[in-house]
């Protein structure tokens, strides 16, 4: 079994016997027609592993905090989908430039206060990265989570993320690229 299947097999392993906040049961994963929909709406398509995850996995409700936000369709919650939220956030970036939101970056979960993981679908490795909208500006909004979203997956799994309730602190970087991301000519 190779290393991706292994961490599929995990992933699908603690989604069946873990549920996120408002989740009632794990949702039927996505088909290719709601992957082909999305990367239409998005302008471009998911990394390998995120597309696997809704394709295989669950259309979201399964990861660390809230969970993953559903691909296209609402959660329990009421919040936008993923699609829905990334389109709204770009938007709302062309209306107030002193608030951009990066091509490419497809938010993934909400943590609450505003904040969501978020992924980087213009890299191949998938970036994880963090949004959290109280900073004093954008350019202080921004920070690397996990530089793949593979260990992103394996510090949820192993429950060792900053997230986790531990006594140990985690000051997660800066994301350096976000000003080259949103920068003139990059925000349509």
């Amino acid at each position: 079994m190779t290393e991706f299947e292994q961490l599929l097999t995990r992933v699908t392993a603690q989604a069946r016997n873990s549920r996120p906040w408002g989740w009632p049961s794990l949702p039927a994963p996505v088909d290719a027609a709601t992957l082909d929909r999305a990367r239409e709406a998005l302008g471009f398509p998911l990394p390998p592993l995120l597309a696997a995850l809704y394709r295989r996995v669950g259309d979201g409700g399964f990861g660390p905090s809230y969970g993953l936000l559903p691909l296209l369709d609402a959660p329990p919650s009421g919040e936008p989908a993923a699609v829905a939220q990334y389109l709204a956030n770009r938007a709302y970036g062309r209306k107030d430039p002193e608030w951009p939101w990066p091509e490419g970056v497809l938010p993934i979960s909400h943590w609450g206060c505003g904040m969501y993981a978020c992924v980087d679908c213009r890299t191949p490795q998938a970036t994880v990265l963090l949004y959290e909208p109280n900073a004093d500006d954008a350019d202080g909004a921004w920070f690397v989570d996990a530089p793949t979203l593979t260990d992103w997956l394996h510090v949820w799994l192993d429950g060792t993320g900053w997230y986790e309730e531990t006594d140990e602190g985690t000051d997660l970087a800066p994301w350096a690229e976000f000003r080259s991301r949103t920068g003139p000519g990059l925000t349509s």
